[in-house]
């Protein structure tokens, strides 16, 4: 019997090497900040969840030095207190990986999973990174609802997902169907888009309410 090649894993290793640029700038900061994470970032939640967030990257000072997607920095503080808002985790968000939160039929994963210079990852490190994406989405079996934070969580879910981009445009709100698996599209959390009204409190909070509703009909 040949033999057949091992399923890719839904994590990259500590040390993963497969993006240059990025494990150089993982190296430079665990000279600089010993004690942070500095390491890909695993999926936070439970893998058999109906809800999937799909952010781009780790933040340098957010999920980067606390080891937990989209915690400790400004972009959390909005995501946590939503997904609180619509029954999608339950305790108190602190900031850190140990501060007890639960998500609660939610998991939130990256599209890149180590931290990028400048929080811009490069195509090429996007694709080499969205095996961890695709295994990810395909080890859900109850999956029913991706959340994509910004285009290019958008873009590479939809690769992931074999699908064309042409045929789901990046539009915050839209909603597409893949499948069994209904996609919502938001402008990322990020401080900027706030700061710029690009994205406000209350528009984030429609993609969630949609969400809940859907999952619940």
């Amino acid at each position: 019997m040949a033999n057949l090649p091992a399923p890719a894993a839904a994590e990259p290793d500590r040390d993963c090497p497969l993006c240059p640029r990025l494990a150089e700038f993982r190296a430079q900061a665990r000279a600089r900040e010993p004690g942070w994470h500095n390491s890909p970032v695993a999926s936070f939640g439970d893998a058999s969840a109906q809800l999937l967030i799909v952010g781009l990257a780790p933040g340098l000072q957010g999920a980067n030095r606390t080891g937990r997607p989209f915690t400790g920095d400004y972009a959390g503080d909005l995501l946590y207190a939503t997904l609180l808002e619509y029954g999608f985790a339950k305790g108190v968000y602190q900031a850190r990986p140990d501060d007890g939160l639960k998500l609660v039929d939610c998991r939130i994963s990256n599209a890149v999973r180590c931290v990028p210079p400048q929080n811009k990852p490069l195509p090429v490190e996007i694709s080499t990174c969205r095996q961890f994406l695709a295994t990810t989405i395909a080890t859900m079996p109850k999956l029913r609802a991706i959340v994509l934070l910004g285009r290019i969580a958008h873009d590479s879910t939809l690769k992931a997902l074999g699908l064309r981009n042409g045929a789901a445009p990046f539009a915050h709100g839209a909603v597409y169907k893949a499948g069994n698996i209904k996609l919502y599209d938001s402008y990322h959390c990020s401080r900027y888009n706030t700061n710029t009204r690009v994205l406000t409190p209350e528009m984030f909070r429609d993609v969630f309410a949609k969400v809940r509703k859907d999952l619940e009909s």
